[in-house]
This record gives C-alpha cells, sequence and structure tokens, in this order.
C-alpha cells in the first residue's frame, strides 16, 4: 500500500496544469525571487559614490568652461570698466597658454624686416674679456624656410613672435616692469642660446642680442604719387645677459 500510495502521489504531481504544461515544468521556470530592499543593498554600495564623483566632475568641468569662456570674452571684447578693473586677473588666466591673437583670422602684413642676431662673451683664461662675432640668427631660419617645403611653426614664427611680445612689454626700456617681463625675456634669451647650442660648439659667460629693423618701401602703383621715403634703419643692441654653464 505504501509504494501504491507513492505512485499515485507522483503521477498526481505530473498532471497537466489547465494550461496542458506540467505542474513541475511551471514550478521549475519561476525565479527565486530577491526581495527589493536586498537589491538595492547591493546596488547601494556601488551606484551612489560612484554617481556622487560623476556629478561632482561634471559640475567642475561644466563651471570650469562657463568661467574660461567667459573670462576669455572679457580679453577679447573691447575695453571696458569690467575688464580694466580685472585686467590682472585676466592676464594671469589668458598668458602664456591662452593667447588670443586675432591676426590669425585678419592677417596684419609686416611693414618691417628685422634681422636678430646674438654674440657672446666670455673671459679668457689670461683674465681678458673676448666677444664673439654676431651671429644672424634670422638667416638661419629664413634659410630653413626657404629650403623646407613644409617649414615648421616654430622655424618660422618663434623668434620673430618672441621678440615683438619682448618688444610690447618693454618698449624702448629694457628695465623688466613685471613678471610676465622678465619672464619675456628669459624666453628670448633661452631662444638664442639654443640656437647658439646647435649651430656653434662654443662656451661662454654672456650673450648680447642685436636687433636691426628696416622699414619696408610702399608699393608703387603706374602714374600714382611717387611714395615717401622709407624711415631710416633701426639698430638696436640689448643688454648682456649671464648665461650659466647649463645654459640657464
Amino acid at each position: 500500500m505504501g509504494g501504491t500510495e507513492s505512485v499515485r502521489t507522483k503521477e498526481a504531481r505530473r498532471q497537466p496544469a489547465d494550461d496542458g504544461i506540467p505542474v513541475d515544468a511551471v514550478q521549475g521556470a519561476q525565479p527565486s525571487v530577491t526581495e527589493p530592499g536586498e537589491q538595492l543593498a547591493g546596488l547601494s554600495g556601488l551606484s551612489r559614490p560612484l554617481g556622487a564623483a560623476a556629478v561632482v566632475a561634471v559640475a567642475l568641468c561644466l563651471a570650469t568652461s562657463l568661467v574660461h569662456v567667459f573670462l576669455v570674452f572679457l580679453y577679447v571684447a573691447p575695453s571696458n570698466q569690467l575688464s580694466q578693473y580685472y585686467d590682472r586677473q585676466l592676464n594671469a588666466w589668458i598668458f602664456p597658454l591662452f593667447e588670443q591673437n586675432w591676426r590669425l583670422f585678419a592677417p596684419d602684413p609686416e611693414s618691417v624686416t628685422r634681422q636678430i642676431s646674438v654674440r657672446t662673451e666670455r673671459t679668457s683664461a689670461d683674465g681678458n674679456r673676448e666677444v664673439s662675432d654676431w651671429f644672424d640668427l634670422t638667416a638661419v631660419d629664413d634659410s630653413d624656410v626657404e629650403h623646407n617645403v613644409f617649414p615648421s611653426h616654430t622655424t618660422q614664427n618663434m623668434l620673430r613672435r618672441s621678440w615683438i611680445a619682448y618688444l610690447e612689454a618693454y618698449g624702448s626700456d629694457d628695465q623688466p616692469h613685471s613678471e610676465r617681463a622678465v619672464m619675456l625675456r628669459t624666453y628670448l634669451r633661452n631662444i638664442a642660446v639654443e640656437r647658439l647650442a646647435v649651430h656653434q660648439n662654443v662656451t661662454y659667460e654672456a650673450v648680447q642680442l642685436r636687433v636691426i629693423t628696416t622699414p619696408i618701401a610702399a608699393p608703387t602703383t603706374p602714374g600714382g604719387p611717387r611714395p615717401a621715403a622709407p624711415a631710416s634703419v633701426d639698430t638696436r643692441y640689448l643688454p648682456w645677459w649671464k648665461v650659466e654653464s647649463n645654459g640657464n
């Protein structure tokens, strides 16, 4: 009897449900149910810190971008009370990484040509002061541009732009009046030292730069008035700048 009861019980379990699917199959297909509280407890340990960090990072990037755009707008906008009041902060943010040079879009043709040369000074073994001949840095750049189908930006503009920046910061006075002026002086000196290291294997204690500025005559038009005589050539000698043994 016990065996018969056991067989009947198994057959009853195998009886199809109302839709024709065995009861055992329906019971086996049901997934295990996890309480909602358990699921949230498992995810909150990872999602909340990562989500908060992502929100903070996005907020910082957005705030930095908005501040940058606003400061650049103040810098390039016509002079006003706000830009004049915060002139020091604007220059500290813009230079040297975010300098805005609108001549990239509206080129301003050069009205002069500049020849930048350098010479060195050292003390000989007998204590005499020895000064070298002038080495033409501009001629080296011009030669590299002329014989290069795709000249680099460094070859074309580094020396020229460094001198223009120095001229804007110093004017006719070679005394620095700001930290930026000191930086531009060091930048110009280091360019000359690096060019000398490439083309001349000499030791020295100081360098001096000479800049010869020659005005470019205005073009003539047939039948038009004769252009005015160009201004005289200007030669400027910069002070001697000390150079350490490591070139700085």
